[in-house]
């Protein structure tokens, strides 16, 4: 351990130094009293105590029996005080690449700097440092936060109980006890929690709603996108509010904080208690379906989908997977406590994965009726199982939203008497979808030259800033202009 430590960089030479400067202040030694001891010169003594100097095994055997303590105390974890703990921390900095590339001057480090500016010091080069290395999350990144969410997610069955409870708080503050949540209530939750709405028909192009923290104002628009229910937005921003999110500091804390919201705005929309009061109904009944969950709380589809896997395993014993498919057959969202094989990259990420065509959230997008759920049960690596599924349109495509359930559990849906069957090997086997078909392949191999249709959004990195995508100077500029009186 000893000769590790006598071998490592500057950085653990910093902390030996101030280390041995603070023992030798605690034994009331000055610089050319250890050095006498030590029978070396101070300036080179200093230069080990500003970790500029590589000690030998010997001298720090010497130095430990002076200073009155044993070798290893000399290699401590911990900072001997708080001075040293920021002069440490300062000296990296300082020494460090990100710090040299500014050109920036440096800092003599001496027992004469007061504390107070040493602590503001220390505190501006951690903002200089984070700023620094900041960087955009890359799709890589991206990828590998949707994975530990989806992770986190799975390991809680999707169910969180502080954000239903929360949800449940507020109901029953206004008075909400059953039936589709109105944008009158709403609108009552919003005052309840002391926030004004406003509509207006110029909110930034990036946003969805913007809200002003200092005069509690939540901006909104009307009739703009088809892609998003007001209501839900509404919530979602309230969300955020509710539930004490601050600034995100990565793409990993922006997308877990959105994914809360979302499922605050839902617990809202079709709270617990009564949703799962009809789903328990459906499933005596031996007719669940995600349509009439949609139906009877006036949500989307793609809401109802995700609430139903929100309390499916928590209060049904029903485990279950839900996918969002684009029509190119990329996984856009996906979600399993089944034990469903998705296919996914190296490092665990689904998005970005193409779909088997076997599977019920291709094949429904051929089918024609298209007023209906599609239901098909399909032959896996994992097992057999059931899925419903529907396509829905939006700005980017059609999308297909399934849901799909272990074969011992398509007893308890509507639908479960489908004669569609398939058989999917993926994603283990790439001769099931992923290669053409042989006698194909024999007559076009080599001929045919494909003009690919560039998704260029896969090769660059995420949008900067702590919400990526959006305009932070159109924000603060949208701000001004409506908060002047």
């Amino acid at each position: 351990m000893l000769a590790q430590q006598e071998n490592d960089d500057d950085v653990d030479l910093i902390a030996l130094g101030r280390r041995v400067r603070h023992l030798r202040k605690k034994q009331g030694m000055t610089l050319d009293d250890l050095a006498e001891r030590l029978s070396t010169a101070p300036s080179q003594l200093s230069l080990l105590e500003n970790g500029k100097r590589e000690p030998k095994l010997s001298q720090l055997q010497v130095l430990a029996k002076v200073l009155g303590v044993r070798l290893d105390d000399l290699f401590g974890a911990e900072p001997p005080s708080k001075r040293a703990a920021l002069e440490i921390e300062l000296e990296k900095t300082q020494r460090g690449p990100l710090y040299a590339a500014l050109g920036l001057p440096t800092v003599r480090i001496s027992s004469r700097l007061p504390m107070d500016v040493l602590e503001s010091m220390v505190a501006l080069q951690r903002e200089l440092k984070r700023r620094l290395e900041e960087q955009a999350a890359t799709p890589e990144e991206a990828r590998r936060a949707n994975t530990e969410l989806r992770e986190e997610m799975k390991g809680r069955n999707n169910y969180y109980a502080e954000i239903e409870a929360e949800a449940q708080r507020i109901l029953d503050a206004v008075g909400h006890t059953s039936g589709p949540l109105s944008h009158h209530i709403a609108a009552d939750i919003a005052q309840h929690l002391g926030y004004t709405l406003r509509f207006v028909p110029n909110l930034p192009n990036s946003t969805r709603s913007v809200t002003d923290q200092r005069h509690q104002i939540i901006y909104l628009t009307q009739g703009r996108s088809r892609d998003w229910d007001a209501r839900s937005v509404l919530l979602q921003a309230l969300g955020h509010q509710v539930l004490g999110h601050t600034e995100p500091q990565d793409y990993s804390e922006f997308l877990r904080q959105r994914v809360y919201t979302n499922y605050f705005a839902a617990a809202l929309l079709m709270p617990e208690r009564t949703a799962v009061e009809f789903l328990a109904r459906a499933k005596n009944a031996k007719a669940l379906a995600i349509e009439d969950l949609r139906d009877a709380f006036a949500v989307s589809y793609e809401s109802a989908a995700h609430r139903f896997t929100n309390l499916a395993t928590e209060h049904l014993g029903i485990t279950c997977h839900f996918q969002k498919v684009h029509e190119s057959g990329i996984i856009h969202k996906a979600y399993e406590n089944d034990g469903v094989s998705f296919p996914a990259d190296h490092s665990g990420a689904i998005e970005g994965q193409t779909i088997c065509r076997e599977w019920t959230s291709r094949q429904v997008f051929d089918v024609e009726d298209k007023f209906r759920s599609f239901n098909q049960y399909t032959d896996t690596p994992a097992g057999t199982y059931w899925c419903t599924a529907r396509t829905e349109a939006h700005s980017s495509g059609i999308y297909s939203l399934s849901i799909g359930v272990p074969f011992a559990h398509a007893k308890w849906f509507r639908g479960r008497d489908t004669t569609s069957r398939s058989v999917s090997r993926c994603p283990d086997d790439p001769s099931c979808c992923r290669m053409p078909p042989a006698a194909l392949a024999e007559q076009w191999e080599g001929q045919a030259w494909p003009a690919a249709r560039a998704n260029t959004h896969l090769l660059a990195a995420m949008p900067q800033g702590a919400f990526p995508g959006v305009d932070t100077t159109e924000v603060y500029q949208f701000l001004q202009r409506h908060s002047r009186p």
